[in-house]
This record gives structure tokens, sequence and C-alpha cells, in this order.
């Protein structure tokens, strides 16, 4: 059973994790023992850094999905292909049959 099937994706984990790491690292400048402006300045570095994975993973997932979109086509057309094939040899061996069993 994949994530998906349980309601939870991959990307809503990694999502939470990067979310819950950022206010950790966040969390912990408070109780630092650092000037009101280094704090600042290390929460704004931190911040930037976060959005930016954020950014670059949303990215990836989007690529990610996009493919799998892409191969769920293809493998709809193969098996529309197949189906296709077979329903079609059903009705010529129907068609044969039919034709052996008034010749008899």
């Amino acid at each position: 059973m994949s994530d998906d099937e349980k309601g939870i994706s991959a990307g809503t984990v990694m999502v939470s994790f990067l979310a819950g790491a950022a206010l950790g690292a966040g969390l912990a400048l408070l109780y630092a023992p650092k000037s009101g402006k280094e704090m600042r300045e290390t929460i704004a570095d931190l911040t930037e850094d976060a959005v930016d994975k954020i950014k670059e993973y949303a990215k990836e997932a989007q690529d990610k999905i996009k493919t799998a979109i892409e191969d769920g086509k293809e493998t709809i057309v193969e098996k529309k292909s197949i189906l296709a094939s077979a329903i079609e040899a059903g009705r010529e061996a129907m068609h044969k049959e039919k034709e052996r069993t008034s010749a008899s």
C-alpha cells in the first residue's frame, strides 16, 4: 500500500518535517544568548534557507508528479490498445465460430 493510499503523501511528510525543523531552529535561536540584532539576522538567514529548500522540494515534487502523470497516460494508452486488440480477437473468434456452426 503506497503512502498516497494511506492518505499521507511523501510531499506532506517532507514539508511537515522541514516546517518542524525550521520551527525548532527558530526556538533554539530564541533561547540562545545572542543580542537582538544577531538573533534577527540569524532568524532571517534560517528563514531564507528554509524557504529556498521548500521551493526546491516543491519544484522537485511537481516534476515527479508530471512524470508520473505522463507515465500513467502512456500506460493507459498501452492498456487500451491491448484491450482493443483482445476485443477484436474475441469478435473474430465469435464470428468464425458462428460461420462454423452455420455451415454444419
